[in-house]
């Protein structure tokens, strides 16, 4: 599976198979591709059983992604997350009831959640992007107060706040 000129690797202590077997099952047109093994070469620095997982290429809706079972020296934050572009509340609901299964509930807002992997999402409507580079900025200031009180964005909420209603 090649890669995409840019693809993020995503590192995981030792679950990173879990983790793609989970979002495969999430993404439409998506893949699990080469999986790689530790070997006994680097064995006094990588510390990992010969045979296990080290590396997993998969794709989710087309992105190529590498999942890569590091060890537990780094932790996923909220300062990159993976923003999902949906078409509609269908959508939303749907990411953000998968997504969010085993996820941490305080790490809930706007639109963001943080996955049962510690993986930071953005599950957000594609007309939000338009809510906020209106010139009518007392419409987006309506809009972005409503966006703060909800965790799942509401786009019919968001709609009507910008509307004015």
């Amino acid at each position: 599976m090649p890669l995409s000129k840019l693809s993020p690797c995503l590192w995981f202590d030792s679950n990173a198979e879990e983790a793609v077997k989970f979002y495969t099952s999430i993404f439409k047109n998506s893949k699990i591709g080469d999986i790689g093994y530790y070997g006994e070469a680097g064995r006094e620095h990588h510390g990992r059983e010969p045979g296990s997982v080290c590396a997993i290429y998969f794709e989710l809706d087309g992105q190529s992604f590498t999942a890569l079972n590091g060890g537990p020296l780094f932790k996923f934050n909220e300062a990159i997350s993976l923003q999902i572009d949906c078409a509609d509340q269908a959508e939303v609901d749907y990411y953000w009831e998968k997504l969010n299964e085993g996820g941490d509930p305080s790490c809930q807002a706007c639109g963001w959640l943080k996955d049962k992997f510690g993986v930071s999402w953005q599950v957000v409507p594609s007309m939000l992007p338009k809510l906020f580079v209106d010139p009518d900025t007392v419409a987006s200031q309506r809009m972005l107060t409503v966006m703060h009180e909800m965790k799942k964005l509401d786009i019919a909420k968001l709609q009507a706040a910008f509307d004015g209603r």
